[in-house]
């Protein structure tokens, strides 16, 4: 097996994990860092509206490097996303598929459904809640949480820290009442 054949399949758990997992020690270990992603939207404020607030005024150059590993993913993203695509259409659940045609979500072909995640949608009832009144809420949880559900479940448990602890089982419960009880209403709308 060549090396981009490697690379093309998913990894799985028992790979993949132990290397998102071993990134935070190794970034405490090399140079005394933290892992997460949802601080550089503080940095990249402080960056550009250096503005006479207390909440960005701070030394962000010595957070310089959190920019650079955001930059990093993203790049990553559009490496895998240009030359790494799976072209085979996503496998899903013929159970999902029934109760998601059931909300009028039959055009899954990739990984956001044009029937809830469009322009033309975004005016409707059902995109404005899925769109923008969801991506206020996770902008405000994060912020309001002190971090992202990546950075509490795997830098906030690797250090034992007991508010990422609550956090984490508070975003567990929280979408499982979301995927149960929220969503099924919003796709009804």
């Amino acid at each position: 097996m060549s090396i981009l054949e490697l690379i093309r399949e998913p990894w799985p758990w028992y790979i993949a994990g132990p290397l998102v997992g071993l990134t935070v020690p190794a970034l405490l270990i090399i140079g005394n860092k933290s892992f997460g992603i949802s601080a550089s939207l503080r940095h990249t404020c402080a960056i550009c509206l250096p503005a006479n607030i207390k909440f960005f005024k701070y030394d962000w150059k010595k957070e310089i490097w959190n920019m650079f590993f955001v930059f990093g993913i993203l790049l990553g993203g559009v490496i895998a996303f240009s030359f790494l695509s799976n072209p085979n259409p996503i496998s899903i659940d013929g159970n999902l598929k029934a109760e998601l045609a059931t909300y009028g979500v039959t055009n899954i072909n990739g990984m956001l459904p044009e029937q809830l995640f469009s322009w033309e949608n975004l005016l409707t009832l059902k995109g404005f809640f899925m769109m923008v009144v969801g991506g206020f809420f996770i902008g405000f949880g994060s912020r309001y949480a002190g971090g992202c559900t990546s950075g509490h479940a795997i830098s906030g448990l690797s250090n034992l820290q007991m508010p990422s602890l609550i956090a984490t089982c508070c975003f567990f419960v929280g979408g499982l009442i979301m995927a149960n009880l929220i969503l099924p209403f919003i796709l009804s709308l």
